[in-house]
């Protein structure tokens, strides 16, 4: 019998991922109930064909050279992969794949899910029902919210999740202005309903705007101050991409002075942990970076990655999500 590659799986997720992993690879898994750390990730990476990682483990060049001359793949449990030393993969020969397909939808309902939750002041409602329980007395003016239906959503950064949240978007009755470097044909726009504006424009006149962007250099607080006091003092800003994609601090200032109306957040500026601030404004809706945090998409992420491998190891790169392709 041929010999399984051995794949070393550095973190915690569904048990049906495990057993479908090892259909096809000698694996080893960390612990029940917790990731593997990164001196254990060292200690055992030398002896495996390839990685299984996700986006919040850093696979940094030390863990790479751990690998030696076996490992030939590091295998992405997400579709951002920031966490990893793509320099150092490509250097030392890696292939890198992430799981751009199955994150689509789950990440898309979460934004409707912050958007909705801060557009009608749920979770500030839901607090106050809490707090004063039957005792709870509301007129017909206290905590209003918004409508979505004719508001106008700025998508910035549109990709596949981008997409996915305008098409949602467009069922609930908004229009849609959209941004990204190459800007779609007027077919596609009109397909979709959408209509192309710059990053400035959506901040100045869009009701709520999303990020989607991935994080670089040149998007690192792509919501800059003067960005989000350009935005409508009724407006909602939505960011479940990266962190750092906002001024945070800027942020701050703007809710705590009215500037806008809300903020609804899924990542963070300092490493997915909120500036302290946040946790005393009632006008933030907050998630700790749960975007696929489904159960349907983690064995649908685990089925994606595991396809990526297989198509590495036994189908010569076919169909591969390949981030770094070695070949």
């Amino acid at each position: 019998m041929e010999k399984k590659p051995k794949l070393l799986v550095a973190f915690n997720t569904v048990e049906e991922a495990y057993k479908l992993f090892e259909t096809k690879f000698d694996v080893v898994r960390p612990p029940k109930g917790r990731d593997f750390t990164k001196e254990e990730i060292i200690k055992l990476l030398g002896d495996f064909d390839a990685l299984g990682s996700v986006f919040d483990i850093p696979i940094d060049d030390e863990i790479i050279k751990a690998g030696g001359d076996k490992l030939k793949i590091v295998a992405n449990y997400a579709v951002g992969y920031n966490n990893i030393d793509l320099d150092a993969a490509k250097k030392n020969g890696l292939a890198v794949t992430n799981t751009p397909k199955t994150v689509v939808a789950p990440t898309a309902e979460l934004v409707m899910a912050l958007m909705l939750s801060a557009s009608r002041r749920i979770a500030e409602q839901d607090a106050l029902m809490l707090q004063y329980k039957e005792n709870l007395k509301m007129t017909r003016i206290d905590c209003l919210g918004i409508d979505l239906a004719g508001k106008t959503l700025g998508v910035i950064g549109f990709g596949n999740i981008g997409k996915a949240v305008a098409e949602r978007a467009k069922a609930f009755g908004m229009n849609v202005l959209y941004n990204k470097r190459n800007s779609l044909t007027k077919e596609e726009e009109e397909h979709l309903g959408v209509n192309y504006a710059s990053v400035d424009e959506i901040f100045r006149n869009a009701d709520v705007v999303t990020l989607h962007t991935p994080l670089t250099p040149e998007t690192k607080h792509l919501a800059s101050r003067e960005r989000i006091f350009a935005m409508k003092n009724t407006a909602i800003l939505v960011n479940a991409s990266r962190g750092a994609v906002v001024d945070e601090e800027a942020l701050v200032d703007a809710l705590e002075n009215g500037r806008i109306m809300a903020a609804a957040l899924d990542v963070f500026e300092n490493s997915d942990k909120p500036n302290p601030k946040l946790y005393k404004l009632p006008n933030v809706v907050m998630t700790p970076h749960v975007g696929t945090q489904t159960y349907d998409a983690r064995l649908d992420m685990a089925k994606e990655l595991f396809d990526n491998l297989v198509g590495f190891f036994f189908k010569n790169g076919e169909g591969v999500a390949f981030v770094v392709d070695p070949r």
